[in-house]
């Protein structure tokens, strides 16, 4: 199957991309992954003892996993066999293990890379599994997505998961630089521009090399303004059903919960700015009120509501500004788990205690049988109490008294704990009573 990506046949002087001429030619000069190529990261180790295993990179587009995988084949004399898994379907892959097998019979091994890796089916994952263990192909597998939701256990087992971090500006600048050297001219773009192109380039070396190609052929310097208007900006890494979208929303959980709303606005202007749906931020948002801060504000759970109710009258763009005021509310409301935690716990006893029945004396008796069989005898009625308050149990009588809700010295939880240790001490007034 013959290699797309393969430049190998083409003239000396044919055009080629930016990204083409500055693909790096030894791993020492890949920028940004030091902490997997250095000489004590996995790669370094693996090439410094000649024992490179199969792998799978995971990380953003843009930051060298193709040219990772090239340049091991390089380092370690194995022939380079790139494929999609966007175009290659089971047929292909029998191609591509049947010449591997061909290739290993003459004593070349084969380095198979697959792009897009995550895309392949279970059935396709599970077909490199017996040519990864017998030594045919030494697979290295690239993904955007985070491995250990979309590859298979099997595969996963026989692959070591090496992660590539996101460039940063210094790196991205470096490879500005890179460019300047071999196009032998300086990046027409005034200091606060060129800033701004690393910042639309978000981390993406790839889309840097092709904004570059167009800013080169410009005249004159071009300010920030420019820039704005001559390029549009990278849309920013973000999948509604994949990992960044669940990093997101723990980053404003997390942030409301540690009662930061500058971080919490952030993270919520990400989402949005991504495409998020509003209503299931409206939905998590309310969430976060009941979980987080409880009955330490109980306005809290009110705000997300309205907030909820006014993005769905008003819609995009201005309802969005609802659910930024409610952020803004919870990130600043006092903080107690407890109704939470009260209620995890009281459901575990449930399950634990089975069909436990209350006990008879605050049971109804509509009929004279259960009059007989002792159900309501002995009920009090709290009403016709001292303090309004009996201290009967409640709980079933063979369970021992469930203490669930504590809560905390915050906010409106100070007034109900104080309402708590009021009836605690009644009930051991009234026990002591009878037992008087």
């Amino acid at each position: 199957m013959p290699d797309l990506f393969d430049t190998s046949t083409q003239a000396e002087n044919a055009p080629r991309p930016l990204a083409d001429r500055l693909r790096p030619k030894a791993l020492a000069e890949v920028i940004g992954q030091g902490h997997m190529l250095g000489a004590d990261g996995p790669l370094g180790q693996m090439l410094l003892h000649d024992n490179l295993t199969s792998l799978v990179f995971w990380g953003p587009p843009g930051v060298g996993k193709t040219t990772i995988a090239r340049l091991l084949a390089d380092e370690t004399e194995l022939a380079f066999v790139q494929i999609s898994a966007i175009f290659t379907g089971m047929p292909d892959l029998r191609k591509v293990f049947e010449s591997a097998k061909l290739r290993r019979q003459n004593g070349k091994g084969t380095l198979l890379f697959v792009d897009e890796i995550h895309r392949f089916n279970k059935a396709q994952q599970d077909g490199f599994l017996p040519h990864m263990e017998d030594g045919t192909i030494t697979l290295v597998g690239a993904t955007t997505e985070n491995p250990s939701f979309e590859l298979n256990s099997a595969l996963l087992s026989r692959a070591q998961v090496l992660v590539l971090n996101r460039l940063t500006p210094a790196h991205l600048e470096l490879l500005v630089q890179r460019a300047e050297k071999e196009l032998g001219k300086k990046l027409p773009l005034e200091a606060d521009a060129r800033d701004a192109l690393l910042e639309m380039a978000d981390g993406d070396g790839r889309a840097l090399l092709n904004m570059l190609e167009q800013v080169f052929g410009w005249q004159g310097k071009a300010d920030r303004a420019t820039l704005s208007k001559r390029l549009n900006r990278r849309a920013a890494q973000y999948d509604k059903s994949g990992e960044a979208h669940y990093n997101l929303i723990s980053a404003l959980h997390k942030s409301v919960r540690g009662s930061d709303p500058d971080a919490a606005l952030y993270w919520l202007a990400r989402m949005l700015t991504g495409g998020e749906d509003p209503r299931y931020l409206a939905r998590r948002i309310t969430r976060m009120a009941i979980e987080d801060i409880g009955l330490a504000d109980p306005e809290a759970q009110r705000q997300c509501l309205d907030a909820w109710a006014t993005y769905e009258r008003l819609g995009s763009p201005e309802g969005e500004l609802a659910l930024a005021q409610a952020v803004m509310y919870l990130a600043l409301a006092p903080k107690s788990n407890a109704a939470y935690a009260a209620y995890k716990n009281a459901m575990n006893d449930a399950k634990r205690t089975g069909s436990e029945p209350p006990p008879k004396h605050i049971l109804n008796a509509p009929t004279s049988m259960m009059k007989e069989q002792g159900y309501g005898a002995g009920y009090q009625y709290d009403h016709d109490a001292e303090d309004g308050f009996s201290g009967q149990n409640y709980f079933p009588e063979t369970m021992k008294r469930g203490i669930y809700y504590l809560p905390v010295e915050r906010g409106h939880e100070r007034e109900l704990k104080k309402r708590l240790d009021y009836f605690a001490r009644l009930r051991d007034k009234r026990g002591k009573q009878k037992g008087a």
